[in-house]
């Protein structure tokens, strides 16, 4: 499968390193140098606001989804390619899902990361063959990969589940390696039978 667009999920605030933004910046540039769409929650604040102006900067095409209900909050994004405004959550992530070839994750809290574990739970499912992919900035998600790996040695994530992310420090690597990933066929992730 051929890239076309990516979905990238990541804070409403910009944190306080100033790294992440330099890494919203890359990846944001990154999208537009290799003329892939950026999707994203249509916030003009924080890593949200930074990653789409600086595809737009370089001449992205950028779409961003954003339920009604959080226009006001996240400040829609008045510049964009395309604004899509939405219901709520569930329509939102489901339309970035629909429009997106791969996900990745720049830092982020919470909203981030229920984004991330639940198109990844899609995956682990079957319901997409879309990879994914962490954006690691200064170790920001070094303790998440390490107690992901403990899942696995513990037995409730199966490796090649795990093995559907992929994480770099590098935008231009990050996009590679979700360029080559092949999704691949898993034992079913519950041993036992009903009973």
């Amino acid at each position: 499968m051929s890239l076309t667009s990516v979905c990238v999920f990541c804070g409403a605030n910009a944190g306080t390193d100033p790294a992440y933004t330099e890494a919203a910046v890359a990846l944001g540039r990154a999208l537009a140098e290799r003329k892939l769409t950026l999707v994203y929650g249509g916030g003009a604040v924080g890593l949200m606001g930074i990653v789409a102006d600086a595809a737009l900067a370089a001449g992205g095409e950028v779409v961003g989804i954003i339920p009604q209900a959080l226009m006001d909050k996240e400040i829609g994004h008045k510049g964009l390619t395309r604004l899509e405004v939405v219901d709520g959550m569930h329509a939102r992530k489901a339309r970035m899902a629909e429009l997106s070839d791969a996900f990745i994750a720049l830092p982020g809290g919470l909203g981030t990361l229920e984004e991330l574990f639940e198109v990844w739970t899609w995956g682990q499912l079957g319901y997409h063959g879309k990879p994914l992919g962490l954006m690691e900035v200064n170790g920001f998600y070094s303790k998440l990969t390490a107690f992901l790996d403990h899942l696995v040695g513990e037995g409730f994530v199966r490796a090649p589940h795990r093995d559907m992310l992929q994480v770099s420090d590098s935008p231009q690597a990050l996009l590679d390696a979700l360029d080559r990933w092949q999704p691949t066929v898993a034992p079913k992730w519950v041993d036992q039978k009903p009973k």
